[in-house]
């Protein structure tokens, strides 16, 4: 039998490049974890509670960290961990997860960019010396954590975080003088500049800019009653065009002959040619 192991990961905040932090927060957890001892005797095994045997650690050789890249303009500049604004407006991405024995465990590219030999060595020599970094900052911080348990003092997350500071937008309240605010305001209306000019129509200082100001009266009403005469002309047309349809119908049944369009076609445009009852034979198609 084995041990599972299921690592979840909660979101509280992102602000770009979360592989690189979910890999850190992921190798840490599961350094930290303790499982319980385990003792096998043949076919009988005994799982040891806390209170009779210490957990033990889990059986970790490397640590994987993930360090991503982001380039810009095809590759032309690079930058190392890009925040969320930065990731918006990047031409592509790429993470490569290394261990402090400078072995590539993955790479992963996504985006539009084409990546060169020379760009993907240098990011390699970038990610050995960030995960030497990182690295021995985990090292110290289980290490700090171990010594804090067994000397008793503060650990874990909630004991490391300094009292009303739980939040990053705390503020301290501070009192408003509302008196007089009445007169400090016309006071200031007063001395404040007049309005610039406005202009009637919009100035452009040089082609291909504009200027933002009241703007003109709108044409849109204009043009809806144009569209609706225009519409209301077809409509006439159309009941017009039924009308003689219908009465060309009636004669052409006391006639017994019937009207058919002929179309003349070349190659390159079509003329359709309305013949008169009487000029068309009754066998013509």
């Amino acid at each position: 039998q084995v041990w599972q192991i299921r690592l979840d990961m909660h979101l509280l905040n992102h602000d770009g490049n979360i592989t690189d932090a979910a890999s850190i927060a992921g190798i840490v957890a599961l350094c930290h974890f303790r499982r319980p001892d385990v003792s096998v005797l043949g076919e009988e095994v005994t799982v040891y509670t806390p209170e009779e045997r210490d957990p033990v650690p889990l059986s970790i050789h490397h640590m994987p960290i993930c360090v991503s890249f982001a380039f810009f303009h095809q590759g032309t500049y690079l930058l190392v961990d890009p925040t969320e604004r930065e990731e918006r407006v990047m031409d592509g991405l790429l993470v490569i997860a290394m261990n402090k024995h400078q072995e590539i465990c993955t790479i992963q590219s996504s985006g539009v960019v084409m990546l060169l030999q020379e760009q993907i060595l240098r990011c390699s020599k970038i990610t050995a010396v960030k995960v030497a970094e990182i690295t021995e900052l985990i090292q110290k911080a289980l290490e700090n954590d171990q010594k804090a348990r067994k000397e008793g003092g503060k650990f874990g997350f909630a004991e490391s975080i300094p009292n009303q500071r739980i939040t990053a937008f705390k503020m301290d309240s501070a009192a408003v003088d509302t008196n007089d605010v009445q007169e400090q305001a016309g006071e200031i209306i007063a001395k404040a500049d007049p309005p610039a000019e406005v202009f009637a129509t919009p100035v452009l200082h040089t082609p291909g800019t504009a200027q933002i100001g009241e703007g003109l009266e709108s044409s849109w009403g204009d043009l809806e009653e144009s569209e609706k005469e225009e519409e209301e002309e077809g409509e006439s047309e159309a009941a017009a065009f039924e009308c003689e349809k219908v009465e060309t119908e009636d004669t052409s049944t006391l006639r017994e002959t019937k009207s058919e369009a002929i179309v003349l076609s070349d190659s390159e445009e079509e003329e359709v040619v309305i013949l008169e009852p009487q000029q068309v034979p009754r066998k013509t198609r």
